[in-house]
């Protein structure tokens, strides 16, 4: 007896609706290999639709006061609060997380980062005004950039929702947003919940997939593209956009280094490390699975790493006793098998290497060792729960490694001499390094890379920033 699958629907100008050629997809539990609902396959008649919406919208809203876009902000996030459980679940199914860790761990951060957005929207002051020409006052103006297109990720669908729609709408832009094809449910509950708390046209979801995206950033009318996904999608966006000069904003892959030196408490940074590395199936890109420790503690770290992904555990969303749950699809299940498939003759898997079961996409906890620095699985990201472990043998050779990728999101050390913590920090080329702890966010401070992990800040007033522009506004005094 078959299950009749759930609709999800475009939301577009205040109201659900299907694709306008009806086509659709079916969406997949991954936890169980199941699909659980379809979604609209939109074409370019819903990308007109939705970009004709927030166009539409877009007066009223950046004419709006920071007060009132303050306000409404603030009614999202308490509306969020008192529907975390929906959304929960609907996370659950998009991604097959624990249900807990989704409840301690995303809704929280969710709510305190749009509760920080709607804060920025009382901080849209320029920087000065004076009299820099004799008989002329100048001052600046910070204004919204207009319709944004937004394109969010599969690994983390209703947080990554929250950092692309928070400074956008707080900044006075409209939007239209697009989960990943494999993730729609949680952001079309979203799109329920800020649709009944901000006028019709604000805030706009399509589902669909790759093709969509493109009409997305391709269309004549956003003025900003702002996507979280991989290297290779981010090239494309930014190709694309840069076919009529649109902004684009860029967070992309990582291969975060972890550098670990001899006087680190080891057992304390094994456990950190390994829940860094794994959380989430390791499917984030500032994840903490590429760790270069010194020579002298090199077996005994392996060792304690090794044990600690033994005695980590993943299964279904509602064992309680899981750090994380099944890879987002079986398409990201196969890279990370072919990663381990692939490993030279030199390598050594100390833990796991093996998918778990044969229902949903789960795979073990993973270490791998004895490796070099131009291998495949230390250049290219797995995205998935996969620890990597090189040997260096001094400060420079670790810093030359850690730098000698083409990402440069996220990095952290783990020493106990502040000096060389101060001079790794200055050192390594990351957008964030972490010392003595590693994968820790705060709304009030930026998230962002360099080189092929992208441009542009996510969080903090640097993110708030990104979704505005500057206007010098000049006037003559004898007027």
């Amino acid at each position: 007896m078959s299950t009749e699958l759930r609709r999800l629907r475009n939301y577009i100008g205040g109201e659900f609706r299907d694709a306008a050629d009806g086509r659709t997809t079916e969406v997949v539990n991954p936890a169980t290999g199941e699909a659980y609902a379809t979604a609209p396959l939109s074409g370019q008649a819903d990308v007109d639709a939705a970009m004709a919406a927030a166009a539409e919208a877009f007066p009223g809203w950046r004419d709006t006061t920071p007060a009132e876009r303050q306000k409404a902000l603030l009614k999202i996030a308490d509306a969020f609060e008192e529907r975390a459980e929906e959304l929960i679940a609907a996370e659950v199914e998009n991604t097959g997380k624990p249900v807990g860790l989704t409840r301690s761990e995303e809704i929280p951060p969710m709510v305190d980062q749009i509760r920080f957005f709607a804060g920025a929207a009382r901080m849209l002051e320029g920087r000065s005004a004076g009299e820099y020409m004799e008989g002329l006052t100048s001052i600046v103006r910070r204004e919204p950039v207009g319709v944004c297109a937004q394109v969010a990720p599969w690994n983390y669908p209703m947080m990554m929702a929250v950092w692309k729609f928070a400074p956008a709408l707080a900044a006075g832009n409209t939007v239209v947003l697009k989960p990943s094809d494999t993730t729609p449910a949680s952001t079309v509950l979203i799109a329920e919940i800020i649709g009944s708390i901000v006028p019709k046209g604000v805030f706009n979801v399509i589902c669909g997939d790759r093709e969509t995206g493109r009409m997305m950033v391709e269309h004549p009318v956003p003025a900003m593209a702002s996507i979280t996904g991989s290297v290779r999608a981010g090239m494309q966006v930014a190709e694309s956009a840069s076919k009529d000069v649109k902004r684009v904003h860029l967070e992309l892959g990582g291969k975060a280094p972890v550098v670990v030196f001899e006087d680190t408490d080891i057992a304390k940074a094994v456990e950190d490390i390994s829940v860094a590395g794994y959380f989430n199936a390791g499917q984030d890109c500032t994840a903490a699975t590429r760790v270069l420790v010194h020579e002298s503690i090199h077996d005994e770290f392996v060792s304690a790493l090794a044990k600690a992904a033994a005695d980590t555990k993943t299964g279904q969303p509602d064992d309680e006793d899981v750090l994380y749950g099944p890879l987002n699809n079986p398409n990201q299940l196969a890279q990370v098998e072919g990663f381990i498939e692939r490993l030279p003759a030199h390598a050594r898997v100390e833990a796991g290497g093996k998918r778990v079961g044969d229902k949903g996409y789960f795979y073990a906890p993973t270490v791998v060792s004895g490796l070099k620095q131009d291998d495949e699985i230390i250049q290219k990201e797995v995205f998935g729960p996969v620890i990597t472990v090189q040997s260096f043998r001094d400060e420079d050779q670790a810093v030359e490694w850690a730098n000698g990728v083409e990402y440069a999101l996220a990095s952290s050390v783990w020493t106990k001499d502040h000096g060389r913590a101060m001079r790794m920090s200055k050192k390594l080329d990351f957008g964030c390094v972490w010392i003595n702890t590693h994968i820790p966010l705060v709304a009030e401070m930026p998230h962002g890379g360099f080189k092929k992990s992208g441009y542009g800040k996510d969080l903090s007033a640097y993110g708030f920033d990104d979704y505005t522009r500057i206007k010098h506004v000049m006037t003559s005094l004898d007027a």
